[in-house]
């Protein structure tokens, strides 16, 4: 199964290091990067806010252990956001290249 990982981080080099590994253990054909987003959240007890990194991760559901270990290993935070979603549809020749580099 196809899938789309978002995953957020403080800064973009933190974004590119992570995206780096991703692309170098065949994690990932492809991940984007969206700088300056600004998040709202809850954190010890109180609401926060920070500037922060939006990856964009395309992977398949039988990486994705592997995939949070490595971005666990190299996140900065605590508790990083890794949230999974299931990719439902999409153009059949994208999805076959996304395929073959994961394989």
């Amino acid at each position: 199964m196809h899938i789309v990982v978002l995953i957020t981080v403080a800064n973009k080099k933190e974004a590119k290091k992570i995206a780096s590994v991703l692309l170098k253990n065949r994690l990932a054909p492809c991940v984007n990067i969206i700088d300056k987003i600004d998040s709202l959240f809850w954190w010890e007890g109180r609401i926060n806010s920070a500037k922060e990194v939006l990856l964009i991760v395309k992977s398949r559901k039988d990486k994705f252990s592997k995939l949070v270990k490595l971005v666990k290993a190299n996140h900065s935070y605590q508790v990083p956001e890794i949230i999974c979603l299931p990719v439902t549809a999409g153009l059949a020749s994208y999805l076959r290249w996304w395929d073959d580099y994961l394989r």
